[in-house]
């Protein structure tokens, strides 16, 4: 296994649907897994294949990381949604950004586990916050295209310092 490298916003691929997958070969699944070890290394929650370079319909994701239970979706597709939640996402192809997101509260999809077999899954809360937002990355969209409030966490936190700091000072 190896870590890979992540596509940043701004090139191209990033903007382009991708292609379902035909055979789940071995090129397929050491990618699959070299993405797990990058996912982990980030750290983050989930990655899709064009965020290192693959044009192909397949992501992982791990929305519980103590769990240690990874979701290895190829040709996902979502086919129903309920409910709606709105929280903060981040993006390891977007750094230093965080932005607020309207999300399905509940979803059902089903996709092709890495040994080929179609599953069915259900999600609900933050893992199927992860789902969408992992799906959205196989059609070419990223979450700043449907967030609002867009900020730098770590400005944000060296500003609220600034404020505590002249407080203190004042």
């Amino acid at each position: 296994m190896a870590i890979r490298h992540i596509v940043k916003e701004g090139d191209s691929i990033l903007r382009k649907k991708c292609r379902e997958v035909t055979e789940i070969s071995d090129r397929i699944k050491v990618t699959l897994e070299d993405m797990v070890e990058t996912m982990r290394a980030e750290p983050g929650v989930g990655l899709a294949a064009p965020q290192v370079g693959v044009m192909r319909r397949f992501f992982v994701a791990e929305p519980d990381p103590e769990s240690g239970q990874v979701y290895y979706m190829i040709n996902p597709e979502i086919y129903e949604s309920e409910g709606s939640q709105v929280g903060e996402e981040g993006c390891l192809s977007v750094p230093g950004l965080v932005g607020t997101v309207e999300r399905p509260q509940k979803i059902k999809m089903k996709a092709q586990d890495i040994d080929g077999k179609w599953r069915d899954y259900e999600f609900e809360g933050f893992a199927a916050r992860v789902m969408c937002h992992e799906y959205d990355h196989l059609e070419g969209v990223l979450y700043t295209d449907k967030a609002t409030d867009l900020h730098d966490p770590v400005l944000d936190i060296d500003e609220e310092e600034e404020t505590t700091d002249k407080k203190v000072q004042g």
